[in-house]
């Protein structure tokens, strides 16, 4: 397949506490390349190629601060790199927090 035949996505990152700050934003929409773009399923991405894309896209910073975040897609509990992503979902980047 052509790159011009690669079909695009749109994922909303929102960044929080340490990820914010080494991201240095809070919110960020990026086109996304689909990797499963004949599935009739709809599964188009996965949250492991979106938190890649995201690594490579802000450098070092943000890069050691991924391996000990959590994520939610739409607000829900991600098990797993392989969870499927797909256009207009909400991926947020959660650090550990401190306190209680």
């Amino acid at each position: 397949m052509a790159d011009s035949d690669t079909r695009r996505l749109q994922v909303t990152i929102r960044y929080f506490a340490a990820a914010r700050a080494a991201a240095g934003l809070t919110e960020e929409t990026l086109p996304v390349a689909a990797s499963e773009p004949d599935d009739p399923a709809g599964h188009l991405t996965s949250v492991g190629a979106v938190v890649a894309l995201i690594a490579e896209r802000h450098g070092s910073a943000l890069t050691r601060v991924l391996p000990r975040c959590s994520y939610l897609l739409d607000e829900v509990a991600v098990h797993g790199p392989a969870t499927p992503v797909r256009d207009g979902q909400v991926l947020d980047v959660l650090p550990p927090f401190a306190g209680g």
